[in-house]
């Protein structure tokens, strides 16, 4: 098993969960369905139980899931990423669905198990989350070893705790408590997990055509974002998200500035001019059309909580001009740069005119902006800067497409339900901020609507210090659980 600086991983440690011989029971359950089709509120409480019975032990394998170091942005942790997937598979195994196996992709594979035992008048659901996770980034910033998980003031600590483990481990989780209580399920289940998320899901997506009759659902809901037990939320869009990069070239070697300073142009102060051109001094993107297709806000449009605001450690915020928070941050196209790279950056100082400087860039659209053009927009911008001694090349990584939810029908009602039923608050609508490249391409794919059930009720999710909060573990599962019953009832 790989590591994570000095924090082994181990393989085998798969908890101490009991469980019950549910194949064992299958034959019984059969004759207690034919009798009984329909599950029933004892059905859901025993459920519930053996979820609270259990809790300890599903948070010390949620521990070990946390162990395994898998960044797909790291080619050096195929290894970490594939021996994740396997015990995943065996934790499917375990929790009593069927035809558990990794699907192969040209990367990281796919992790498939499904139930369908509920019966051809109940509805087929396709659970979708990721097992892969962001880097570490900078491991100085961490208070805790990232992939040693580490309670800290009732916050588990841990690269992927929220982003998107909990997601995985939760909806598994809700499966075997209804299995273990029951032997059977009010519905039918597919479980789709991805390995490739914090890549754009290319490869996976390049795969789905070949698994398309295995996936094959009546709805798709994503297990990922946020879970808030106060204001629960309802997804119903998606931004959509093109990522890519800039490198300005200069000189063929980086040169002395003291020969050769004000004479060479410096790709430095070429890019930072590219960079300072992206946005006006209110924010507002100042590539040509870049806001033609956004839509117009609702005029009963909740703005963001103060909870989540305060989150971001920041003394204000910007761009008023351009809407509220919740706007800015949902139904606005953005341009923002996540990285610089250029120069001498060591310690001291070198006195030289570097050889290049690059950027890494994420625009995030909205439905009717077609990413490609964006992309080609931002091209276009950057060329612009281009001059004797200077060279620009631009490269595009990924492309995501934005896409919507539903908010009403089936799917959508039974949320409602769940969550107002565990939590004791109603529901709100909620529109994402973030991307999920392989949503609206599942939705294409399987022509069946979407919804999201965020599970991970915590923060620092692409940062140091990623976390969930422990106390929100049970009330997330509660309503996985719940879920499952209410879409059996409608």
């Amino acid at each position: 098993m790989g590591q994570a600086g000095d924090y082994p991983v181990t393989a085998k440690d798969y908890g101490t969960i009991d469980q019950q011989p549910v194949r064992q029971l299958w034959r019984w359950a059969a004759m207690r369905n034919a009798a009984n089709p329909d599950m029933t509120a004892d059905d859901l409480s025993a459920a519930l139980d053996c979820a609270r019975e259990r809790q300890a032990d599903y948070l010390h394998g949620f521990k070990t899931l946390l162990r395994f170091p898998s960044i797909s942005l790291e080619r050096a942790r195929r290894v970490d990423l594939l021996e994740c997937a396997e015990w995943l598979a065996d934790q499917m195994r375990r929790a009593g669905l069927d035809h558990a196996q990794l699907l192969p992709t040209a990367g990281n594979p796919i992790v498939y198990g499904n139930w369908l035992h509920a019966g051809p008048d109940k509805p087929t659901i396709l659970l979708y989350a990721h097992y892969d996770v962001q880097p570490i980034a900078d491991a100085a910033l961490w208070h805790t070893p990232p992939f040693q998980p580490t309670v800290v003031k009732e916050r588990l600590i841990a690269r992927g705790a929220v982003d998107d483990k909990c997601g995985v481990w939760i909806a598994l989780k809700a499966v075997e408590s209804i299995l273990a209580a029951c032997a059977r399920l009010p519905i039918n289940i597919k479980c789709l997990f991805e390995g490739e998320e914090e890549l754009g899901s290319k490869n996976t997506i390049a795969a789905l055509n070949q698994y398309r009759d295995l996936l094959a659902a009546d709805a798709l809901i994503i297990c990922d974002g946020p879970f808030s037990p106060s204001q629960p939320g309802i997804g119903v869009s998606v931004r959509g998200a093109v990522q890519g990069e800039l490198r300005v070239t200069g000189p063929p070697q980086d040169l002395h500035s003291g020969r050769y300073g004000g004479a060479v142009r410096n790709p430095i102060h070429s890019l930072a001019r590219i960079i300072s051109a992206l946005h006006d001094s209110e924010g507002r993107v100042q590539l040509p059309g870049f806001y033609a297709q956004a839509l117009q806000p609702p005029a009963l449009m909740p703005d963001a909580n103060a909870d989540f605001q305060n989150a971001a450690g920041v003394a204000g915020f910007f761009g008023e001009s351009l809407g509220s928070f919740a706007v800015r941050t949902t139904l606005l196209p953005t341009l923002d740069v996540g990285g610089i790279a250029g120069g001498y950056s060591g310690n001291g100082l070198r006195a030289i005119i570097p050889a290049e400087a690059n950027c890494k860039l994420t625009l995030r659209t909205v439905p009717g902006q077609d990413g490609a053009e964006i992309w080609a927009s931002l091209v276009e911008h950057a060329e612009a800067f281009r001059e004797p001694g200077i060279d620009i090349e631009a490269r595009l990584h990924s492309i995501a497409h934005p896409f919507a939810m539903a908010a009403e029908g089936r799917e959508a009602s039974a949320l409602r339900r769940a969550l107002e039923s565990t939590l004791g608050v109603p529901a709100r609508l909620l529109r994402h901020g973030g991307s999920l490249a392989i949503g609206g391409v599942l939705a294409r794919l399987l022509e069946a609507p979407v919804s999201m059930l965020g599970l991970g009720s915590g923060g620092n999710s692409h940062a140091a210090n990623e976390y969930i909060v422990l106390d929100d573990f049970a009330p997330a599962l509660e309503v996985a659980i719940r879920l499952f019953f209410e879409l059996a009832a409608e």
